[in-house]
């Protein structure tokens, strides 16, 4: 089944998590056997992705995508401000690194 397999991080709110993990327990008990989270949040990505046309879909992206260009907005005028310290990549915001400024080795 999952014979090419990546690795993928996720940052999910609480509150996506918890309904995630309410909807395995429901599945669990509806099908009699056990269903993980991440059983779950496969189904429910590759059901998204056959709706990618969908309106409602489209419009979850868009404000998703809106939310990240506005945290990386932000990260760069507070990071500017304090001497280019914080550097935003992929998403994530991350501080000074803890060697100082030394490169990284080729």
């Amino acid at each position: 089944m999952f014979a090419k397999k990546t690795r993928v991080l996720l940052i999910l709110s609480q509150d996506i998590l918890d309904r995630a993990r309410v909807c395995a327990g429901r599945a669990t008990a509806t099908l009699k056997l056990p269903v993980s989270l991440q059983i779950v949040l496969r189904a429910l990505i590759e059901e998204g992705l056959k709706r990618d046309n969908d309106p409602v879909f489209l419009a979850n992206v868009e404000g998703q995508a809106k939310a990240v260009r506005q945290m990386r907005s932000m990260a760069r005028r507070d990071g500017g401000a304090a001497g280019g310290q914080w550097a935003l990549r992929s998403g994530v915001l991350r501080g000074p690194s803890p060697h100082g400024a030394q490169r990284r080795r080729r």
